[in-house]
């Protein structure tokens, strides 16, 4: 399979061949998760033509972004970059890149639209152009989020894609995406199937791969923040698929210069302060921590730099530094990982 035909495949299949949500043939593309009630309202803002042409996998737009620079990859007809700039507000910024000159026409159309919505104009820009070329679109060191909605899958260079996004970043910059990811490595025969191309499947990671490609790259200690299954519910696909299992993950990657392979023990403790928007009494870093508010919590190196070193930093109380090393950090959820084993909470 050429690069070019993936590409030619790929922008016909979601400029051509899908004309709403309704033409889908399986679940890859239609977000599982259910959205905070903040982001519920927003959605209520954005163009009815936006959100008819909708085909992410997850809800990758965080809340609390305030103000802060935000980039999306692959937005399509820009349903993340609305919400987004919903979230930013006026002194935030957003930047969405696609390569699908169809679905880039229906987001930049709706924007009279929305601005009549939300009463002010936001400082959002479509650019069309590769994933994989980030470095000749964004400037190194200027973003503060990235978010991506299903759409790494569809790259045929994600080392290219993960790189870009890591130049892009501020430090303690976040990636927060939702992708597809199988079980296994995708046999050649599925991977050539132009429907499961489209359809987010022939392109999946397997989920240790991925891991394995973050490491290369420099996000060292990726966090799961949630999983779902993905259902092939049209019968000659899944014929195709066999015994495949694919899942919809959201992981947040933060460009942090000392996160360490494995969590270790530096004796500190974290508190969260209750002030992100929508997150008042509780917040997940992930799916294995959650910081009741006001309630200091040990934790290792890394999470301490997530949560104190990061765009949330000012959301949070971090004590202790890493001047004493007390060994590997101890902890444990009883939560399954895809093969059936549990596995540590870090």
């Amino acid at each position: 399979m050429s690069t070019d035909g993936h590409y030619d495949n790929i922008k016909d299949y979601y400029g051509k061949v899908l004309s709403s949500t309704k033409d889908l043939k399986t679940s890859a593309c239609c977000a599982a998760e259910k959205p905070h009630p903040i982001i519920r309202q927003h959605l209520l803002q954005i163009p009815e033509a936006v959100l008819s042409r909708f085909y992410g996998c997850g809800n990758p737009v965080p809340l609390g972004i305030e103000g802060l620079s935000v980039l999306d990859l692959g937005c399509g007809t820009g349903r993340d970059c609305y919400l987004a700039a919903g979230l930013v507000g006026p002194k935030g910024a957003v930047i969405g890149v696609d390569m699908t000159e169809e679905q880039l026409k229906v987001a930049r159309n709706s924007l009279q639209e929305f601005e009549q919505n939300i009463g002010y104009k936001p400082n959002m820009r479509f650019v069309q152009g590769f994933i994989e070329a980030l470095d000749d679109i964004i400037p190194s060191s200027s973003i503060d989020v990235c978010i991506s909605n299903c759409v790494i899958n569809l790259s045929p260079d994600k080392e290219a894609v993960l790189r870009g996004v890591y130049n892009a970043l501020k430090p303690g910059g976040e990636f927060y995406f939702s992708d597809v990811y199988a079980d296994r490595r995708i046999p050649a025969h599925v991977q050539s199937q132009k429907v499961l191309q489209g359809e987010c499947l022939a392109g999946a990671l397997y989920v240790q791969d991925f891991l394995r490609l973050c490491h290369k790259i420099g996000f060292t200690e990726p966090r799961r923040l949630s999983t779902s299954t993905i259902d092939v519910t049209d019968p000659d696909l899944s014929d195709i698929c066999g015994n495949i299992k694919f899942y919809s993950i959201t992981y947040r990657l933060f460009k942090l210069p000392e996160l360490e392979s494995i969590c270790e023990d530096y004796g500190q403790v974290a508190t969260y302060l209750g002030t992100l928007q929508g997150h008042k009494h509780y917040y997940d870093l992930d799916d294995h921590h959650q910081f009741v508010t006001g309630k200091p919590m040990l934790v290792c190196g890394n999470t301490a730099d997530m949560v104190g070193q990061s765009w949330l930093g000012k959301h949070f109380k971090v004590e202790g530094d890493r001047s004493v090393h007390f060994g590997v950090f101890e902890c444990g959820t009883g939560k399954e990982n895809d093969n059936g084993r549990a596995g540590p909470c870090c």
